[in-house]
């Protein structure tokens, strides 16, 4: 067995962990191919097949780690700028409570409706997270594709020929 990266790797190869893959040719099975029963050859085919599988599995695997890993370093940017922006807010609706008590409404008047202006703004943000929350779907094409798969692996041998 050989171990290959993939193509997301450096030239070198390093970047991604390797995986196992089946080598294209192997001179001892060629040369031995004559002398094999077909027990042996289900076997190794069997065989050749699960580490197929598995080095697909292993690949996919690493690199999605790998993309999560850059998703994550990247949202932490965005975390800082979002915690900044929450925090100055509260100076935002301390200066707009202020400035309605300046147009001449009671002080306690004016911060009462800039809280319930925020209350307002939290409620609508709420409930365009919860129609969004509600048109999440199961992956129906993956799900198929896994069962189809499932299915030709398992009914392969029932065909008459």
């Amino acid at each position: 067995m050989t171990q290959v990266t993939s193509a997301h790797g450096k030239a070198d190869g390093s970047g991604l962990p390797q995986v196992p893959s089946i080598p294209l040719a192997d001179d001892r099975a060629i040369a031995a191919a004559g002398e094999q029963s077909i027990g042996h050859l289900v076997k190794d085919a069997t065989t050749h097949l699960s580490t197929l599988v598995r080095a697909e599995v292993e690949l996919a695997k690493s690199e999605v780690t790998k993309e999560v890993k850059k998703g994550i370093k990247g949202s932490v940017f965005f975390i800082i700028a979002l915690t900044v922006v929450l925090y100055s807010s509260f100076f935002f609706f301390f200066a707009l409570a202020e400035l309605i008590a300046d147009l001449g409404v009671v002080r306690s008047g004016a911060f009462a409706i800039v809280f319930g202006f925020m209350l307002v703004v939290a409620a609508v943000f709420t409930l365009l997270g919860i129609r969004k929350l509600k048109s999440l779907r199961a992956p129906e094409r993956t799900i198929s594709s896994v069962k189809d798969t499932a299915a030709a692996l398992t009914h392969r041998g029932d065909r008459q020929s």
